[in-house]
């Protein structure tokens, strides 16, 4: 029925020892491990209820003193102590109810075919009325009980559909996802598994609201939380993770094992074509295109197109890679399917014509609804996407009509623009050309490796084993292709296993002295070995586009750094300054940046701010002019 948050202050360690506790005992005992899980439960309520008796006894005896008249100044902060108890206590019983889920909602009037069909599955399972359905723009379905008074009880119960997944599956196999979700709410069991799902949210609501909590009874309820909730998170895992199995099975039984598994598998590959192929495809519009266009229009058509074999096939084996474990109480899908069915998931037949009818004759309007928000809420980064390749495709025109002039770096970085603008572009023969005059060059190495298929694996092989002696930045790239490279030998022909224990050896090799390499990177002062930044225009325009979709940033600078361990590699220092930011905001900004930024090299932030190690005034006498500042607009 949901993820599970591991908030608090217990090693992961500890928390996955907890949780195959729980499900080694779930799997010998079922009926004692589920009594455990009420045994725990309820201590986390009594913990509640005491501090709400002691609040109310030392409330009411500070109060019975005073109306006696044996009132002393040291009873004021007794009677602090029961208010503030009382008040934490309160809030944990009753948090107050949780808003309403996002998206359109839906009536019975406005889609009357999925309401009966909701209806043909709600009495098959014997489970409680679904008290409302709303449409929303993710690839998902999910029912959630929205409970009204917190850990008091009472909830109702509320369907959230994904038009994606409406346009992606046929009526069936969307009748599959729904039996699945509402076999959360089936009869008998729901009541314990919908017990503890109210508990944990209502748990985490509850150490949400004291996180900023500094008085005595905040940090005294968080101390609990940091101690309570983990504890029972990974108690009550097992019983989440069966409940996942048991809805599957229901899905089974309504619409058969061979349609309950095909869907798992169905949605497994469409999501990851969604957030793959389409979505790049879809912003890579943004070429022939000033202004956003909507994306669910486009969505519908090629979801109702088979997934190219190819690329279902590799899907279908990085999603059978997967195993279960404790991030996610939802087994992974060889194991779902294997519960259904007892065999290996393969690929199914697919999908064509989805199930968008069975929201009625709304649906267009739905969807434009839904493309007019994404427009609204994408158009400034569209239009700084459109300026970005507007600037590609010009950068490109200018290199390709300058080729018998280009240096190895420019050739290397038409490839990698060219790939930018369309990722099957042909671009084997420009990194073919380096190599000809340079056959060292490690971007032109690592490049046309990205490129070569496995039966090219001799010269892959060449390639790396050329990276792994002259480049020692890449050794850690070097190692990671050819193993997987090694792997995918294994599995169609002989193993070598020689050469997988060389390099198994090279990785760790490398991996220990990236480690190396990073630490004494971090431990040496900010502005030791820096020079002036050395990107091209091009590049120091596309960073400065980059940095306009931070609003929090008001000005940059840039600096290139040297080691000598690793001579090849290029290191960006970017300097930023967000004066508005604490410094948990300067934290997540840096971890932005890093996930966010393409440089060619590695990349460094530091904050510019007095409690940071690197000032203004420091960034002013080292890189001397900004890069960046806020006023700029690519």
């Amino acid at each position: 029925m949901g993820r599970h948050n591991n908030e608090g202050a217990m090693e992961q360690a500890d928390f996955i020892h907890l949780v195959r506790e729980s499900e080694i005992e779930s799997a010998s005992n079922s009926a004692a491990y589920r009594r455990s899980v009420i045994r725990f439960a309820i201590l986390g309520y009594l913990w509640v209820v005491g501090c709400l008796v002691l609040g109310l006894g030392t409330t009411a005896f500070v109060v019975l003193l005073a109306v006696q008249g044996k009132f002393r100044p040291v009873y004021v902060w007794m009677l602090l102590f029961g208010l503030g108890l009382l008040w934490a206590s309160l809030k944990a019983l009753w948090s107050g109810p949780e808003p309403e889920p996002d998206g359109i909602p839906i009536t019975e009037a406005e889609a009357p075919e999925l309401f009966k069909a909701l209806e043909r599955i709600r009495r098959k399972v014997k489970g409680p009325p679904i008290h409302a359905v709303y449409l929303q723009d993710e690839f998902n379905a999910a029912i959630r009980q929205r409970p009204r008074f917190g850990m008091l009880g009472g909830a109702t119960n509320h369907l959230m559909i994904g038009l994606p997944l409406l346009m992606a599956l046929d009526k069936v196999r969307i009748m599959a996802v729904l039996a699945h979700e509402y076999g959360h709410l089936r009869e008998n069991h729901n009541r314990l598994s919908a017990w503890v799902y109210r508990s944990r949210r209502a748990w985490i609501k509850l150490y949400e609201h004291t996180r900023e909590d500094t008085g005595a009874m905040g940090m005294a309820t968080r101390s609990f939380l940091n101690w309570y909730f983990p504890r029972f998170a990974a108690k009550s895992f097992a019983m989440a993770r069966q409940d996942e199995y048991e809805a599957d099975r229901i899905a089974a039984q309504l619409l058969g094992a061979e349609v309950a598994a095909a869907t798992l598998t169905e949605v497994e590959i469409k999501a990851i074509w969604l957030a793959e192929d389409f979505w790049g495809l879809h912003w890579r519009s943004a070429a022939a295109h000033p202004l956003p266009q909507g994306p669910f229009r486009s969505m519908q058509a090629l979801l109702r197109l088979q997934p190219e074999p190819g690329f279902a096939q590799d899907a279908l084996r990085r999603s059978l890679a997967v195993i279960s474990d404790v991030s996610d109480t939802h087994p992974a899908l060889r194991d779902r399917v294997e519960a259904i069915t007892g065999e290996r998931p393969g690929l199914p037949s697919w999908s064509t014509k989805g199930a968008v009818s069975l929201l009625g004759p709304k649906a267009e309007q739905w969807m434009q609804h839904f493309d007019a928000l994404w427009c609204k809420a994408n158009a400034s980064t569209w239009k700084q996407h459109h300026a970005r390749m507007s600037r590609w495709q010009a950068h490109a025109q200018r290199l390709r009509a300058n080729a018998a002039y280009n240096k190895a770096a420019d050739t290397c970085e038409l490839a990698l623009i060219e790939r930018r603008i369309a990722p099957q572009a042909p671009v084997r023969h420009l990194y073919e050309q380096v190599l000809a005059a340079n056959p060292q060059y490690p971007r032109a190495l690592a490049g046309l490796v990205s490129l070569l298929s496995l039966n090219e694996a001799a010269l892959t092989q060449k390639c790396l084993e050329t990276l792994w002696q002259t480049a020692p930045s890449y050794r850690p790239f070097a190692s990671a292709q050819m193993i997987q490279l090694l792997e995918a030998q294994a599995k169609q022909s002989s193993y070598d296993a020689a050469a997988m224990r060389l390099w198994r050896e090279r990785a760790k090799q490398a991996e220990q002295e990236q480690q190396s390499f990073l630490q004494a990177l971090q431990e040496a002062p900010v502005f030791q070995h820096v020079r002036m930044h050395d990107l091209s225009e091009f590049e120091l325009e596309e960073l400065r586009g980059e940095l306009a979709l931070y609003k929090v940033i008001s000005q940059a600078w840039l600096l290139s750094k040297y080691e000598s361990s690793m001579p090849e590699l290029r290191i960006h220092l970017l300097l930023v300054q967000a004066p508005t930011l604490n410094e948990d905001g300067r934290t997540q900004l840096r971890r932005a940046l890093y996930d966010d930024l393409n440089l060619p090299g590695m990349l460094l932030v530091v904050c510019v701010s007095p409690n940071e190690p690197a000032s203004e005034e420091d960034a002013r006498r080292h890189a001397r002019q900004p890069i960046y500042l806020a006023a700029y607009r690519p």
